[in-house]
């Protein structure tokens, strides 16, 4: 492949603002906030603003054969967005548009780069709610929280991404158009290829456009904090709400040596006595009883102190505290590898005190906070990456926490995806049969292999 002939026929329909080649610059543009993590060498970063630019830029890497990794804002944990050498990274951030907000039809129409937390803001202003809310949603976009089929933190109530995505303009790699799902509340027609791309962590099309279903803005909620003496025991406490029908909106878990990092960093006075703090919210009419009533049964579980939150101020500090636990933890040591190990919420107990003996066994700090409520946990190895012995010991950690959650009926990864870190455990979670349908499906959307090749498989 020429250099010069790649850039120039990119050039022939980009305005010069939209490419990057300087090699510092594309540097910054190689990886994700992954570690464990390959990357390679970008030959051009390209920033387009219209559906148009996207498919001259695929057409331009079909033609050449050239590699396409398609980038959000780069949040994510697991490599998906990591640059391959000589690759054309493509970059989405430019496509910020709200496009459209439909009250009556509930939905909005974004861009791929829209901010999370930005679309929330301004479907908030028509009385509506975007509920998928990832740790980072002050800066993730959708495009991004698509490709990885991501989370957030009120999952335990509103579900994911995936249950909110009803339609979408995708760009194959050839360069053509594909519009798939609907604007409607309902519709079966055909094949359901709008959830096939999502999670599809940008290997099957570059998604442009998203028809994104909206809920009503809720009551604001109300936040409960309850300390145990163990985290067996918050996790019985998080199985009693669950078994006693209980729905609320956020059931977050913290142990120990997160609380403490929270506290070191954002010095918010969380109680470091505890051993498990179990955060839990409501967004219902009477809130209040509702945390009454999950406090008793935190009581009965053996929590050592219940406190609800006197206001929705007090509230939203408590969730922050929640939403700062990854970076709290990433300054534990210079490094951290983040596992995304789900399990079925009966076997949470078990995944968190397996997870502490994997610690010790290891000799390693590892910081679990997890959305109790799905069994969702977030297990984080803290290393040095200039220790040879500490870095071998951390991947040999982290591999154990995935071994685990399988081994408790659980999945690799509830929302992170798997990218460049969990291509081994993808094939052992889905093995021979499933792997070799899902390269089937790649190969019918993409037979040269040009999109984010290296990932998944």
């Amino acid at each position: 492949m020429d250099r010069d002939d790649l850039l120039a026929r990119l050039r022939a329909a980009l305005p010069a603002e939209a490419l990057l080649t300087d090699p510092d610059v594309t540097a910054s543009y190689a990886h994700d906030m992954a570690s464990f993590c390959d990357a390679g060498a970008p030959l051009v970063v390209v920033l387009p603003r219209t559906v148009e630019q996207v498919q001259h830029v695929m057409r331009t890497a079909h033609a050449l054969r050239v590699p396409v990794v398609p980038q959000g804002a780069r949040t994510g944990l697991s490599g998906g967005a990591n640059a391959s050498d000589g690759c054309v990274v493509l970059s989405l951030v430019k496509m910020d548009r709200i496009l459209e907000i439909s009250a009556v039809d509930r939905i909005a129409v974004v861009e791929p780069g829209v901010v999370n937390a930005d679309l929330s803001r301004a479907v908030a202003g028509h009385g509506l709610s975007y509920p998928p809310d990832p740790s980072s949603w002050e800066t993730c976009t959708i495009g991004g929280n698509i490709g990885t089929a991501s989370g957030g933190l009120c999952c335990v109530k509103y579900g994911v991404t995936a249950e909110y995505v009803l339609g979408l303009d995708v760009v194959l790699a050839d360069g053509r158009l594909l519009t798939t799902g609907r604007r409607t509340a309902k519709g079966v027609a055909g094949y359901d290829l709008t959830r096939l791309f999502v999670g599809s962590e940008g290997s099957l099309g570059i998604v442009v456009k998203a028809v994104l279903a909206l809920r009503p803005k809720p009551p604001r909620r109300l936040v409960l904090a309850a300390e145990f003496p163990s985290a067996a025991a918050a996790c019985d406490a998080v199985c009693r709400i669950m078994e006693r029908g209980h729905a609320p909106s956020l059931l977050e878990l913290m142990d120990r040596t997160t609380v403490r990092a929270v506290n070191a960093t954002a010095h918010m006075g969380l109680p470091e006595s505890t051993e498990a703090l179990l955060l839990c919210a409501f967004d219902t009419p009477d809130a209040p009883a509702d945390l009454a009533a999950v406090g008793v049964l935190c009581t009965e579980a053996g929590a050592t102190g219940v406190v609800p939150a006197d206001d929705a101020a007090e509230s939203e500090l408590l969730l922050q505290a929640r939403r700062i636990a990854l970076p709290a933890l990433e300054t534990v040591r210079p490094a951290t590898m983040i596992d995304d190990v789900c399990v079925p919420r009966s076997r949470l107990g078990e995944m968190i005190e397996g997870t502490a003996a994997v610690a010790e066994k290891y000799g390693l700090t590892i910081g679990v906070c997890a959305h109790a409520g799905d069994g969702n946990t977030h297990p984080v190895v803290c290393f040095d990456p200039a220790d040879p012995d500490e870095s071998r010991r951390a991947r040999e950690s982290f591999d154990a926490i995935m071994a685990l959650g399988l081994e408790l009926g659980g999945t690799i990864t509830g929302e992170h995806g798997v990218g460049v870190l969990k291509k081994e455990w993808l094939a052992r979670e889905l093995g021979p049969v499933g792997i070799e349908l899902q390269r089937g499906i790649k190969a019918a959307f993409d037979p040269l292999g040009i999109l984010n090749p290296g990932k998944l498989f």
